[in-house]
């Protein structure tokens, strides 16, 4: 029997810890002012001691969570998620990333019993075949097959995390504080259902759209990946999830037959009506052997020559949306008065109220703010001007005088 408090589950622990960037059992002990030892011991499975109750308060203020936190199972799944740059990537923005995604499916599963979300719409592309059988034409092929099944037309892509929401993915936009990371993919070991987290640093429309169909490929593609295949093959997968992207945004049908003369002023040209970054254009036209190799790394030096690594021409030239469908969900949930925003907090989350917000694109504040339940507009009669049918007496200003 574990000493403290019954009930408390180690892993709860990692998971706020990382999900505050804490990176050490060390870090978090000096700020509660115990010894690594004791965090250690109530973060291992096998010990034999937790936190008594003034100390779970303790780490809950300090973690910013509520104390039921603790007590309630984490949501781990046990398929892999989809991260890029794993190598170049620190550890603790890795483990806070996971952490986040294990939130997103806390959310998804406590919406999930006052609303019904789209049904998921993804259509087994591989026919029971494996992944690393695809080539290159068959991920061309597997874009368009796509595109049609979801309406698409041939023609640019309208906003991919729209879409993306529309065929049941739940979609989520965080600042991940690191150009390491553009987004994740994982699913729910609830319903099963993909989950996406999307970057908000240095953002623009172009950029999303990329990051958005990335995620969307894995979750296309990479269902069934094992999680011991998941490292042994990164790279393949990786380059699998580029390739479908940039095939369903750019397809091979049409997207290569406006391209007239591929220099850097056509493909500025291009990303107005295709709203597909310069650089990822040079990729699409290179992988579809349109262009060189050779000509393909001039047109990267000179892009690069262009100071355009930190920004392209056009980049802020779309609004970037926020992902609605939880957004939606936690207002007609309040809205119609199946729970307060009091009551969810109290009962239903025990993440913050500013974790919420941000995972589910709410504005700041928004469970602080109390619906108009009390007061109502004017009727449209008490806002006329209240001129009296008798007509008016008419007073003139008085004379200057000289």
């Amino acid at each position: 029997m574990r000493i403290g408090t019954p009930g408390f589950i180690p892993g709860r622990l990692i998971e706020a810890r990382e999900a505050r960037r804490i990176a050490t059992k060390s870090a978090l002990a000096r700020r509660l002012g115990v010894s690594p030892t004791s965090v250690s011991r109530w973060e291992d499975e096998g010990a034999d001691q937790s936190p008594d109750h003034p100390m779970l308060i303790r780490l809950a203020g300090e973690l910013q969570v509520r104390p039921e936190f603790f007590l309630r199972p984490p949501f781990h799944s046990d398929r892999p998620t989809f991260l890029r740059s794993l190598a170049s990537t620190l550890v603790r923005d890795l483990n806070y990333q996971r952490s986040q995604m294990q939130w997103l499916h806390e959310i998804t599963f406590v919406l999930g019993h006052y609303v019904d979300l789209p049904e998921i719409d993804i259509p087994d592309v591989l026919n029971g075949g494996m992944y690393t059988d695809l080539r290159d034409e068959d991920l061309e092929e597997i874009a368009l097959r796509l595109r049609r099944h979801w309406n698409m037309g041939e023609g640019p892509c309208g906003d991919v995390v729209a879409l993306m929401e529309r065929i049941g993915i739940v979609v989520s936009t965080i600042p991940m504080n690191t150009t390491k990371l553009d987004g994740l993919c994982s699913w729910s070991p609830v319903d099963n259902r993909p989950h996406v987290l999307l970057a908000t640093d240095k953002m623009s429309f172009p950029r999303r759209q990329m990051d958005a169909a990335h995620e969307l490929a894995h979750a296309v593609l990479h269902h069934s990946v094992p999680e011991e295949e998941f490292q042994d093959n990164l790279r393949v997968i990786e380059q699998q999830a580029f390739r479908l992207a940039s095939a369903i945004l750019m397809p091979s049908t049409t997207y290569p037959h406006e391209v007239r003369h591929p220099s850097l002023a056509m493909l500025t040209s291009l990303k107005e009506r295709w709203r597909v970054s310069i650089k990822a254009q040079i990729k699409r036209l290179s992988d579809l052997d349109i262009i060189p190799d050779e000509y393909a790394r001039q047109l990267y030096k000179l892009y690069s020559a262009k100071g355009w690594s930190k920004g392209e021409p056009l980049d802020q030239h779309w609004p970037v949306n926020a992902p609605k469908a939880l957004r939606d969900s936690l207002n007609l949930i309040v809205d119609n008065g199946v729970r307060s925003k009091e009551d969810l907090l109290a009962t239903e989350f025990t993440i913050s109220a500013a974790d919420l917000e941000t995972l589910c694109n709410l504005p700041h504040g928004w469970f602080e703010r109390d619906a108009a339940e009390v007061v109502s507009l004017k009727s449209r009669e008490s806002l006329s001007p209240r001129i009296s049918s008798e007509g008016g007496e008419i007073i003139p200003f008085p004379e200057k005088r000289r």
